[in-house]
């Protein structure tokens, strides 16, 4: 592959609903750009992106894969990316180092859930956008609706500048708004001038008139010349979009299909015309020697920094740190310094990944993604640069993984194995996470959602030969009491010899502080207790408020004023007094008058819906025992309910929540407090840790 300059690249994530075709544009444009020979499709797993073997049974994209198509002097970075939601740290590490954005829009199914989320995404990393409307050769294809569709959400932005032509009922060319001229499709993408259809011409009309004025406001030479009727050039037109499209004032819809490559060529030509190549971007990080900021802004005449924006672990392929240079010029066989680590990092190759294809290069220029293999610290997010000039660059903050299961070995002595698979797993995905949870000894699955845990099973049987099983995760209860009682715990053992004597009298009642699990006092009068025993009292509370006597949960708010007691010149021990401790709480929890409890986590709760969906949501979460505290706008047509909801109801809300919304919802929580159980909540977990320890 060719070395291109910092100006000849694009770097284009490509976005939408799943299943609406952006694996098949891609591979339609490699097509026709002559990468490939022929035209692979995603139902016969054969696509230069969906290379994964859990990609090609699922039939879907689980990963960002990178393919540079070389078109008329220009190295477009397409960033194919996955449309199901559980995979959108894939999406946001691709836009992290994208310049622009496709989003795809099927035709017959229209603007789906998928569609809007994309758009938001391209808002968070504030990207300019083009959408390009594939499958028109569908005979329940409608331009006009996605059109109006489009404008209802997101207003006078959405700027139609393609038109279809049909004929017979067929899509066979398009109208170019922008020079107003008929195109009719050939092959291979490529398409002749032909007459623009009388039926177009209204529309056409309308359309034109509406990217005018969008063009006449872009300042005040242009709109006296528009109130005085007279027309702009095609380069005054040509430069002013090219404004509007780069600061997201305006968003192009374009016409074609994916299957037979239709309109790629187009959409090629106009991520050249339209969209910034990395030269007119910028991007800026900390010299850590200095303290001082670093202007890369993707010039390859400054000294050489890179970060890591997604790596790549198979089995097969091997490991591969996939980069984007920010300045300077990366070549082979070079030392360069992990600025996270601070540890030196030696390259050997330099690659350009084509899907699972390694093509190796002579360099990599600012500006440019690529890959290096087998680093032996680098792992996402990390910043590479040279020692006299340590460069370091942000993290991309990704979407928080809510969404977790417990899981374990499904055969024993696999722990091992398991642990490793998932660890490299993890460095792939940034997603997923795998928490100790020693409290209620099991490990923990964090993920996005559970289809991406799904996957998590299958890739680890299927690619590291290892099971695991998943299921509904424990929940941290605590123990405390809510009355005050006073009992003796008395420790006695005669076995000949030297015996065991302690004898303590304990009142016990709530501290009023749930942070602290106890607060001890002693309350001695004439020695009954020594002082030398106090502590050995206390450690026998420390052990007791590890696994309390209800269900083994942490005692916590306990409150323990040593009163009272006896001892033995001879007997009495340490020992003695810890255990004689040891049965006083125990008593003390067995006593009614005590009013022992088990408290639950409480979970604050954001759920962001559309205004429609407050009233469905509202009702759930009251099922799930939750209170709602209110609901605030974010002034984009959503509401925002908060709700503080126990941490046990919202096991499977994810997938509950997508489906009151069509997938459109999302949430987030945060460990609140812990509150005192219902009674019948309380029974049931009493009654299953008791069986349990049977």
């Amino acid at each position: 592959m060719n070395v291109y300059q910092t100006k000849q690249i694009r770097n284009v994530a490509v976005l939408g609903h799943g299943g609406c075709g952006k694996t098949t544009m891609i591979e339609a444009m490699a097509y026709i750009t002559g990468v490939t020979n022929r035209m692979g499709k995603v139902v016969d797993g054969n696509t230069i992106s969906d290379f994964d073997k859990e990609e090609n049974r699922r039939q879907f994209s689980i990963g960002t894969s990178v393919v540079p198509i070389e078109y008329n002097g220009i190295k477009y970075n397409f960033l194919d990316t996955p449309g199901y939601f559980d995979f959108v740290g894939e999406v946001e590490e691709a836009l992290s180092v994208a310049a622009c954005a496709v989003i795809v829009i099927n035709a017959k199914a229209g603007v789906e859930v998928g569609t809007q989320k994309a758009w938001d995404l391209c808002n968070k990393f504030n990207l300019p956008r083009v959408f390009f409307v594939t499958n028109m050769d569908d005979d329940n294809a409608s331009y006009k609706n996605i059109v109006a569709h489009l404008q209802v959400l997101y207003g006078a932005k959405i700027a139609p500048f393609h038109l279809p032509i049909r004929e017979n009922e067929k899509f066979v060319g398009f109208v170019n708004v922008v020079n107003m001229k008929g195109r009719r499709f050939t092959e291979k993408s490529q398409y002749e001038e032909c007459p623009i259809p009388d039926y177009s011409m209204e529309n056409l009309e309308k359309i034109r008139e509406a990217l005018m004025e969008a063009i006449a406001e872009t300042n005040e030479e242009y709109m006296d010349r528009y109130f005085s009727g007279e027309e702009f050039t095609y380069d005054e037109i040509r430069y002013a979009l090219r404004m509007n499209v780069r600061s997201g004032d305006m968003v192009p819809v374009l016409v074609g299909t994916g299957i037979n490559g239709n309109g790629c060529q187009m959409l090629l030509e106009i991520l050249d015309m339209y969209y910034p190549g990395p030269d007119e971007n910028f991007i800026s990080g900390t010299n850590t020697k200095t303290g001082e900021g670093f202007t890369a802004d993707y010039n390859d005449q400054k000294p050489f920094s890179a970060r890591v924006y997604k790596t790549l672990v198979d089995p097969f392929i091997g490991k591969y740190s996939m980069i984007k240079v920010c300045s300077g010029v990366l070549k082979p066989d070079t030392t360069v310094l992990n600025v996270n680590k601070d540890t030196e990092e030696k390259i050997g190759r330099l690659y350009v990944l084509r899907g699972k294809e390694a093509i190796e290069v002579s360099e990599l220029r600012a500006g440019d993604l690529g890959a290096i293999a087998k680093l032996s610290v680098t792992t996402t997010g990390d910043s590479l640069a040279t020692k006299e000039v340590p460069i370091q660059y942000e993290k991309t903050e990704l979407s928080v993984p809510y969404t977790y299961m417990a899981y374990r070995a499904k055969n024993k002595g696999d722990e091992d194995k398991i642990a490793s698979a998932l660890g490299k797993l993890m460095e792939e995905d940034q997603t997923l996470r795998s928490v100790n949870d020693k409290e209620n000894r099991q490990l923990l699955l964090y993920g996005i959602g559970e289809q991406q845990l799904e996957v998590v099973v299958s890739k680890l049987m299927n690619r590291y030969k290892v099971e695991i099983e998943l299921s509904r995760p424990k929940v941290a209860f605590r123990e405390t009491i809510r009355g005050k009682v006073k009992v003796q715990g008395k420790h006695k053992k005669q076995s000949g010899g030297h015996g065991q004597y302690g004898d303590v009298t304990i009142e016990f009642e709530p501290s009023g502080d749930l942070e602290k699990p106890y607060v001890f006092e002693e309350k001695i009068v004439g020695g009954v207790v020594p002082k030398n025993y106090f502590p050995a009292v206390e450690k026998g509370i420390q052990e007791m408020v590890v696994k309390g006597p209800l269900a083994g949960y942490p005692i916590v708010g306990l409150k323990a004023t040593l009163v009272f007691g006896s001892y033995h010149p001879v007997d009495s021990s340490e020992m003695a007094f810890k255990l004689a401790t040891i049965l006083a709480v125990k008593a003390a929890f067995a006593d009614p008058a005590s009013k022992p409890v088990l408290l639950e986590p409480i979970a604050s709760l954001q759920v962001k819906v559309p205004d429609k969906f407050t009233g469905d949501i509202m009702g759930d979460l009251n099922k799930r025992r939750g209170r709602v505290l209110g609901m605030n706008p974010d002034h984009s047509g959503n509401q925002i309910v908060e709700a503080d909801v126990p941490m046990s109801e919202l096991f499977g809300y994810n997938t509950d929540l997508r489906s009151m919304t069509g997938g459109i919802g999302s949430y987030s929580y945060s460990f609140s407090r812990y509150e005192q159980a219902p009674a019948d909540v309380q029974a049931k977990e009493i009654a299953a840790r008791a069986a349990e320890n049977d």
